[in-house]
């Protein structure tokens, strides 16, 4: 399993990866799948990624199929179903491609039986997003001072500041849980989510104008791989400012002060203009990401 190799122009979990995912239980054996053929050999290969504090995968990090398949779809589709069945969910598909990964029609013949399979395995709800770079060189934005930061250690206060930003967000995870369960889930799951990140809770601030007006939050975070900006926004009664920029700099300068050498990012393909404040801010588009997923929202109002 460990020499299997892919020569197509998408990412892949390779053996050396492998082994360092397992070092950290976040690959398992139990949620890496095969097919075989009659003859035993193997045909095709799944790999997820999780937490390893978690007890499913979160993520299909690696989908290939062997190159002689004569129907890549069919098999990696009833991998999928097999998998799934035996996880008891459907993870979300993520494929990692270079930004400009649809003018090379070998990356896009890649994409698309890749697609068609996740599709065919239940996963129909597709985005397409953009993942960003900095690095110390990239430059600390220094504060224009038309904002304030401040801590909020009330997570009630937090809350309904996600609520408030939620209304009107260019995010599509964000309008699609808006339109399946309302504001107040969409607010509940992502300050979850964002307390149960690897980030201290003590980095998040509130953001208001100098006359004491709340205009947003900013929620700088981390992934298991280093700082990342989390979580940004800005009250819809204030949009059309410029504050977007304002707060992702200090999502930026609070990583910095704390010795960051390397801060990501990803915004979706569609939100314009949080992809154009994060050139502005120095941070480098280093690759896209489609993401597929079940069409329906994996939980209720609470």
């Amino acid at each position: 399993m460990l020499a299997w190799t892919v020569e197509a122009p998408v990412s892949w979990v390779d053996a050396d990866m492998y082994r360092s995912e397992a070092a950290e239980r976040r690959h398992r054996p139990e949620w890496t799948w095969i097919a075989e053929d009659d003859a035993g050999r193997v045909v095709a290969r799944a790999v997820w990624w999780g937490r390893n504090d978690s007890d499913l995968p979160a993520v299909l990090d690696c989908l290939s199929v062997a190159e002689s398949v004569a129907d890549p779809v069919a098999v990696a589709a009833d991998l999928l179903d097999t998998a799934h069945a035996a996880f008891g969910t459907l993870p979300m598909y993520q494929i990692k491609l270079a930004t400009r990964w649809a003018d090379d029609p070998r990356t896009a013949a890649a994409v698309l039986w890749r697609r068609e399979a996740a599709y065919a395995a239940g996963l129909t709800h597709e985005v397409q997003r953009l993942q960003y770079e900095w690095r110390p060189a990239d430059g600390v934005p220094t504060s224009s001072g038309r904002l304030v930061f401040s801590p909020e250690p009330d997570n009630a206060v937090m809350l309904d500041v996600f609520r408030r930003v939620a209304a009107g967000s260019l995010d599509a995870e964000t309008r699609r849980n808006l339109a399946a369960v309302g504001a107040e889930s969409t607010a509940r799951k992502e300050l979850a989510f964002y307390l149960d990140a690897p980030g201290d809770r003590s980095w998040w601030r509130l953001a208001y104008t100098p006359d004491g007006q709340l205009a947003g939050l900013a929620i700088p975070s981390a992934t298991p791989y280093g700082p990342n900006v989390g979580y940004l926004g800005v009250l819809p009664e204030l949009r059309g400012n410029g504050y977007v920029g304002d707060i992702l700099a200090e999502v930026t300068r609070s990583h910095a002060e704390r010795g960051a050498t390397r801060i990501t990012a990803t915004t979706d393909l569609g939100n314009a203009p949080m992809a154009a404040a994060f050139g502005r801010a120095g941070y480098r588009n280093t690759e896209a990401r489609i993401v597929l997923s079940v069409p329906t929202v994996p939980y209720a109002d609470q």
